[in-house]
């Protein structure tokens, strides 16, 4: 048995939907400007190559939890999005292929320090500061794909407050979910526990102390992430 220095950490993990049993996750990569609207809000063209970035398996949070404002931003984002779950290894996985290495399907809530983001692209440095911080990543109980099927579509919605602000269809991803699958594996091997947030539609914006986002994909499920004060 090995011996650590100090207590190994906890094992993070998400609820699945209808089960006492959780999803242990081991890492957690993210595209940007998978929707062409999103992709337009921020001034980029419509169908560049996917591009991935990266959160700490630690960033989880569950539906229902109250998370503190982050600090260093005064400008905190909603980004909704569904979420693939991996449950098969693969190194570069053909396209055909890259649904069978699909567990379930989530929504989550990539949370963004956007005053950051824009001052590491002016900068050309990199985004973990803006993306990868302590609960950036909540994410909603998950559904085993045997049951929800791969979504192709269907809406994708985020509200604050109860004001709908995002609200998209699935069908308008740029990438689909297969063609992600297969290409974040030509530079990762995948492995079981790996979460992929596929992107997100337009109408992001932000968030305060206060503010309660509600959010879902149909057929897929919901989430519901109130943000508290900060610490």
């Amino acid at each position: 048995m090995t011996a650590f220095v100090l207590p190994s950490p906890a094992t993070s993990s998400v609820a699945v939907a209808g089960s006492p049993e959780r999803f242990a996750v081991r890492r957690i990569f993210c595209v940007g400007r998978n929707y062409a609207a999103h992709a337009r809000e921020f001034g980029n063209d419509e169908r560049d190559p996917p591009f991935f970035f990266t959160k700490p398996a630690d960033a989880v949070v569950d539906s229902g939890a109250t998370i503190p404002y982050p600090p260093l931003t005064g400008n905190l984002h909603h980004e909704i999005e569904l979420v693939a779950a991996i449950g098969r290894s693969g190194f570069r996985i053909a396209r055909e292929q890259a649904l069978d290495h699909v567990w379930g399907y989530g929504v989550g809530i990539d949370l963004t320090r956007r005053d950051l983001q824009d001052e590491a692209k002016k900068t050309a440095r990199p985004w973990d500061w803006s993306k990868a911080f302590d609960r950036s990543a909540p994410c909603g109980p998950l559904i085993p794909a045997a049951k929800s099927g791969h979504p192709q579509k269907g809406r994708i919605w985020l509200a604050v407050n109860g004001k709908v602000r995002q609200d998209a269809d699935l069908a308008e991803l740029i990438w689909p979910i297969a063609d992600i699958v297969s290409i974040c594996s030509e530079a990762v091997e995948l492995e079981p526990g790996d979460l992929i947030f596929t992107g997100t539609p337009a109408g992001v914006g932000a968030v305060r102390a206060g503010d309660t986002m509600t959010g879902g994909v149909d057929g897929i499920g919901t989430i519901e992430i109130t943000i508290g004060q900060p610490k």
